[in-house]
């Protein structure tokens, strides 16, 4: 991790538009119709089952997970608090402003779009080194407290929070599974797109490694 004054605001505009792309990819899939991202399952599942929209229950869930960290020792960054408030704040926006397509072209299009701007989103927050995001610390949480790997920890909370956004109404299909499988590499080569420092790649292909 490197020093908190460095580079900074290059770095505070790098991880504040890369949540903005990745709130904008997630409004992407929900557009879509073809399946969210697992821990958006869970999102979607609560926004249905309340009146309050789905970008306002990622912030919430965001905020909550943060309390989590206490037990598991995990320290919040910058980055992480932008995350937890960023992200679903612009999902709220960009799900009003997107229009709406009952086409299958126009579905597959935001599928991939989704990803893409996912992806890019999550390379320049990763690169940006201002903190995990409040789920991602969460896997690490499990597996510093616990010895758990992060893959296994990851599989874990993941299929468990997405089982219960189905009971409660979420939307699961062929994109949910192209997200958990694709998303990986995708992030991977766009950290090398926009050429972050040799340490940050190495410490993501670390951690891809490990999942």
């Amino acid at each position: 991790m490197r020093p908190l004054s460095e580079r900074i605001f290059e770095r505070l505009a790098r991880c504040a538009l890369g949540l903005a792309c990745f709130g904008t990819g997630i409004a992407c899939f929900v557009k879509s119709e073809m399946g969210v991202p697992p821990w958006d399952v869970f999102h979607q599942g609560v926004a249905g089952r309340t009146e309050l929209r789905m970008g306002t229950v990622i912030v919430f869930t965001g905020i909550a997970l943060l309390v989590l960290w206490i037990p598991l020792r995990q320290r919040p960054g910058i980055g992480t608090v932008m995350n937890a408030l960023e992200i679903g704040l612009v999902e709220n926006i960009a799900e009003e402003l997107l229009p709406d397509t009952g086409h299958i072209v126009g579905r597959l299009v935001y599928l991939v779009l989704g990803m893409l701007l996912i992806a890019g989103g999550s390379g320049l927050y990763i690169g940006a080194e201002l903190g995990t995001g409040p789920r991602d610390g969460l896997m690490v949480g499990i597996n510093q407290r616990f010895g758990v790997s992060i893959r296994v920890a990851r599989t874990m909370v993941e299929v468990v929070v997405m089982i219960i956004g189905l009971t409660l109404g979420g939307t699961l299909g062929i994109g949910t599974f192209i997200f958990a499988f694709g998303i990986g590499p995708l992030v991977q080569t766009m950290l090398g797109v926009f050429k972050m420092s040799p340490s940050t790649i190495a410490a993501a292909s670390s951690e891809a490694a490990e999942q």
